[in-house]
């Protein structure tokens, strides 16, 4: 059984849900967001909460049980707040700044990298070293902080690159004479 697919997913004050088939409309006030859920499972909207049933013990069915209830409960936190994901930039002269919708990084390569922010999220440069990445959808926030680490990731000798705010690099011992 599914100890995710278990748990209702609770709605907040703020948020209202319209279940036709197996669409599923989230509204708030910061975003309407819209999911359509496989066949396997069976939403329900109760008082306060949504439930996720599976239909049937088939392993497709209790795999879209779980995935089906987080997606609808990144949903309804989405469309009342922001995901958030904070990067450092760690390096001698490694920087980032932020032009219109373009995020420009200057990572030690023989060019600059001008990486495009997709629509439904904002990036934003507090210090030349720190990137915050915010939206609405949960997935995209991710992947959009993940591409970006892509461009330089942390290496073990030094450490420098870009990381996730708070991760750990374990250090590497270099050659010794």
């Amino acid at each position: 059984m599914s100890r995710i697919g278990k748990k209702p997913v609770p709605l907040p004050s703020d948020v209202t849900v319209t279940l036709s088939g197996q669409k599923i409309e989230v509204k708030g006030p910061k975003a309407t967001k819209t999911f359509t859920a496989t066949d396997d499972v069976t939403i329900t909207i109760e008082e306060n909460a949504i439930s996720v049933m599976p239909r049937g013990k088939s392993k497709r069915a209790r795999q879209q049980w779980g995935m089906t209830r987080t997606v609808i409960a990144n949903m309804v936190h989405g469309a009342r707040d922001v995901f958030k994901k904070e990067l450092e930039i760690r390096g001698v002269g490694y920087r980032a700044q932020m032009a219109g919708n373009v995020l420009k990084l200057n990572l030690g390569l023989s060019h600059d990298v001008d990486f495009p922010i997709p629509d439904g999220v904002t990036v934003t440069a507090p210090k030349q070293t720190e990137l915050v990445v915010e939206g609405t959808d949960k997935q995209l926030v991710g992947q959009v902080a993940a591409n970006i680490r892509d461009w330089r990731r942390p290496e073990p000798y030094k450490g420098k690159g870009i990381r996730y705010k708070g991760e750990y690099i374990f250090q590497k011992e270099g050659k010794k004479k």
